[in-house]
């Protein structure tokens, strides 16, 4: 065979064979360094430190574990601070694992994409593969490499924190898929990692028609990630690929375009409450979390668990993460601190007011506190069951509403329409657009794809007729680009007549 033989025939995955090959000898690369600690910070200095006439005092500066072995053993090195931070810098942050209930074990793959057994890949979760799944070489195998190992594995370690959980699945989906591609080829290892150009394009090329464009632009950057992780050159020709890419947006099947995400409206909403129990536990979380996740723009996920045992009072929301504030004017908000978000790791606040109408936030959220009375520590939209709460999951959120459209015989709406629907619902209603930004934390301007999707908003603003929307510009817009379009307005009107 020669060494091109394995680009040449078409992408089969559902029925290309599992083919035994003989065992190869593997670097060891699953050793993980723990976590080491640091003793607090010392006390801080005094506001006004006192200086001698003779010798100028500086304030005494913390002195990482790994230098301490070379300063001179004096008295006043001894008293230097020795540590910072929470862990020490010979230590090693631990890896990014995905969480998962302790009794939950990873799926088999499914049976179209059949992965060799091999002990580079052991069966794990997808959000675990591209730290688990090891190349066959790595950033300690480079020539003229002089730095420890527990660096080096504190590298990888560290850069495991640079993706999302949710991107970290969908890259383990293109990793499998990449690996299958390259079993069913008869690649072996080393061509694997680092990837050749001809072997991406073979696999973008062989995949294409068969999957989403979107989604083969994310699997090439799953074997990207993954090549980074490691330490594995990634040198491949952004051109072809780029090409390669669009071909596979043109030849995309049908059956993986997504359908137009609809709207949830506020007509919408009340239809759904008036079909759910606000007694019944379930319906009385599930009402509260659809109301606030809708007037706060908020992403389901933030007010939802992925699995009953996925949740983490570091991560989730808790009823003690809710706290109320009041402006100078007497307007009161609803403040939720959500401790992790898709965009910031930090945290962020969704922020609600009371509304008219059956489907006011406050109102649904007080009752489901009457009627759940979740512990402060416990999920946000946790309710009673058996003799215990149970934190909403995301799945069991959909279902119930899903229930509640077919109950009022409309079809369901996915999941992100809420925080759609709640965006057009304030564009709707005047709310000038850089406070929507702000509302639904966009960091981009990708909110304004709804602008051109929706007609109702731009009306206002196309009308032959300035009268009929100068009080809605001076809302919308800043005074002074307000000013100028309404006097370009005004000309283009008497230029015409």
């Amino acid at each position: 065979m020669t060494s091109a033989t394995w680009l040449v025939s078409p992408f089969t995955p559902v029925t290309f064979p599992l083919i035994q090959t003989p065992p190869t000898i593997h670097r060891v690369g699953n050793t993980r360094t723990v976590i080491s600690s640091f003793p607090p910070y010392p006390s801080p200095l005094p506001s006004r430190p006192s200086y001698s006439t003779s010798t100028p005092r500086i304030p005494t500066l913390p002195v990482p574990l790994f230098l301490s072995s070379t300063l001179p053993s004096t008295a006043s090195n001894d008293n230097l601070a020795t540590t910072i931070g929470s862990r020490s810098l010979c230590g090693s942050i631990e890896p990014k694992i995905g969480l998962h209930a302790s009794t939950s074990r990873p799926r088999p793959y499914p049976k179209h994409l059949p992965l060799r057994p091999s002990s580079q890949r052991p069966l794990c979760f997808a959000n675990e593969r591209l730290y688990k799944w090891l190349p066959s070489t790595g950033r300690q195998d480079r020539e003229g490499n002089t730095v420890p190992e527990a660096d080096l594995v504190n590298i990888t370690n560290v850069l495991s924190h640079s993706w999302a959980d949710g991107t970290l699945e969908t890259y383990g989906s293109g990793l499998l898929l990449y690996h299958c591609f390259c079993d069913s080829r008869n690649v072996p290892e080393p061509a694997r990692a680092p990837a050749s150009q001809e072997l991406l394009a073979a696999f973008l090329a062989a995949a294409v028609g068969s999957y989403a464009g979107k989604t083969l632009e994310n699997y090439l950057s799953a074997v990207r990630a993954w090549h980074i992780l490691h330490g594995v050159p990634w040198k491949p020709d952004k051109s072809e690929c780029d090409a390669l890419l669009r071909a596979a947006a043109a030849l995309q099947p049908k059956s993986s375009q997504k359908k137009k995400r609809q709207p949830y409206t506020l007509d919408t909403i009340n239809v759904l409450l008036s079909h759910l129990d606000l007694e019944v536990p379930l319906d009385a979380a599930a009402a509260s979390c659809l109301t606030t996740g809708y007037f706060s723009c908020a992403r389901l996920g933030e007010l939802t668990v992925k699995i009953l045992g996925s949740f983490n009072p570091a991560m989730h929301v808790k009823p003690s993460d809710v706290r109320e504030e009041t402006d100078q004017n007497g307007l009161l908000m609803t403040v939720l601190r959500v401790p992790v978000t898709k965009s910031s790791p930090t945290g962020e606040d969704l922020l609600y007011a009371a509304q008219h109408g059956d489907a006011d936030p406050r109102g649904l959220f007080a009752n489901h506190l009457r009627v759940n009375a979740p512990p402060p520590n416990a999920h946000l939209f946790a309710y009673r069951h058996g003799s215990g709460h149970r934190p909403l999951t995301k799945s069991a959120f959909i279902t119930r509403i899903h229930k509640a459209f077919r109950a009022a015989g409309m079809d369901p709406l996915q999941g992100h329409g809420i925080r759609i629907g709640a965006t057009l619902f304030y564009l709707l209603r005047g709310t000038p657009f850089d406070v929507v930004k702000t509302i639904g934390r966009w960091a981009g301007d990708a909110f304004l794809l709804y602008l051109r999707k929706h007609a109702q908003i731009l009306a206002p603003y196309m009308q032959a007729n300035p009268e009929l929307h100068t009080n809605f510009m001076r809302i919308t817009m800043p005074p002074i680009r307000c000013e100028f379009s309404l006097l370009a307005c005004w000309e283009s009107c008497e230029d015409a007549s």
